[in-house]
């Protein structure tokens, strides 16, 4: 195994410039729009690949905002080097997802108890079988009585994701859900293409993470957000996981 001295995808001046607290989208620039609206203080620490990140406080807690990019790929070498390198406690992930249960309207936010996949990632990352990881029941707990505390319980579901290899909307996703074992399937609310490997690596480091997704469509309804409503959605989301990863 090679892993080096230094990362090789996050380039730093110091590496105190990483804060222990750090908050994942998916795109580069949501992390950029997070700093700027959100954080006091902020500066770009990293953008190597064009793969920003951003440190600044919130409520005076030193916090980083970095992109992870599309897919569990991208997202592993992220979080290794986040985890392996800066010495990174706790990351929250925060990207959007398809709704696969009708509890979980357009515009509400799914916080993953625990993450399906059926992929080869976590085999090849050091022979976990499973097909399920469990994110962190602390930082859980935390968001989920902080989302009280703020009053958006009502547009919070707790429960599985699944993490897919391909974009859920560009294939019937149907027949892969339906290879799902029912006990798993009934649990699913929500799909996307990160979270299972950000927290296994998690997981496998000894570390927190867990993920939530803003619901941007749904098989069940064919209600598509307008620009205003998935900003504010996303805002809704980016305020709950700040808000709960300070404390």
């Amino acid at each position: 195994m090679f892993i080096g001295e230094e990362p090789i995808h996050i380039k730093v001046n110091n590496k105190s410039d990483i804060a222990e607290l750090v908050l994942m989208p998916g795109d580069p620039l949501r992390a950029k729009y997070i700093a700027e609206k959100f954080l006091v203080n902020a500066k770009e620490v990293t953008s190597v690949r064009n793969m920003l990140g951003f440190t600044g406080t919130y409520n005076g807690v030193k916090v980083t905002v970095m992109g992870s990019g599309m897919g569990m790929p991208s997202m592993s070498i992220y979080a290794f080097e986040l985890f392996h390198f800066f010495n990174v406690q706790k990351i929250i992930r925060i990207g959007t997802c398809g709704a696969v249960s009708p509890e979980a309207k357009v515009a509400d936010i799914i916080l993953s108890t625990s993450i399906y996949s059926e992929s080869n990632f976590a085999y090849t990352y050091n022979d976990y079988q499973g097909h399920v990881v469990v994110a962190s029941n602390e930082l859980n707990a935390t968001i989920i009585a902080t989302a009280k505390q703020l009053g958006l319980q009502e547009k919070l579901h707790v429960g599985m994701l699944t993490t897919m290899d391909v974009y859920g909307p560009y294939i019937d996703y149907d027949r892969v859900l339906n290879r799902i074992p029912q006990e798993l399937r009934a649990e699913i609310l929500g799909e996307e293409m990160e979270a299972f490997a950000l927290v296994h690596v998690a997981n496998s480091l000894n570390r927190k993470a867990t993920a939530m997704a803003t619901v941007a469509d749904s098989k069940f309804s064919n209600v598509v957000m307008s620009i205003e409503d998935r900003q504010k959605s996303l805002d809704d989301m980016i305020i709950l996981a700040l808000e709960a990863i300070v404390k």
